[in-house]
């Protein structure tokens, strides 16, 4: 009973994601994450500029707080995430000199509302043939 009670409590990760990190010459670059959340499993992907998609792997979800690894260009790449609504806080580690950790925010992408139909205009009545 208390698992499922927390569970119920958790935030839904599902949907997408955006976020702005720096390289390491200090450019900013747009991250997308497209999480799946099934319980306490989470999948996905993450989305560079100019990249295929990446998938995630070992996603846990745990309350408001998740981790999660991807892979990129051969380094593993450690995240660290806590949910507040529509805002995620998450830390990066690598074991790789060359790709140093980060901390960024991530925000949830509102879907847009399609714009209203216009109504067609009534049909124009036509006379009856005499």
């Amino acid at each position: 009973m208390t698992l499922s009670a927390a569970t119920a409590m958790a935030a839904d990760l599902t949907g997408t994601w955006t976020g702005e990190a720096k390289g390491p010459d200090g450019s900013s670059f747009q991250l997308t994450f497209t999480f799946k959340q099934d319980g306490a499993t989470l999948s996905g992907t993450v989305q560079l500029p100019q990249n295929d998609p990446i998938a995630i792997s070992n996603g846990k979800v745990d309350g408001d707080k998740f981790t999660f690894d991807d892979s990129f260009n051969g380094v593993t790449i450690h995240h660290d995430c806590t949910v507040d609504g529509d805002s995620i806080k998450m830390s990066t580690k690598t074991d790789s000199a060359d790709f140093p950790g980060m901390e960024l925010t991530l925000t949830r992408v509102k879907d847009t509302p399609a714009a209203p139909a216009t109504p067609a205009a009534p049909a124009t009545p036509t006379a009856p043939p005499q």
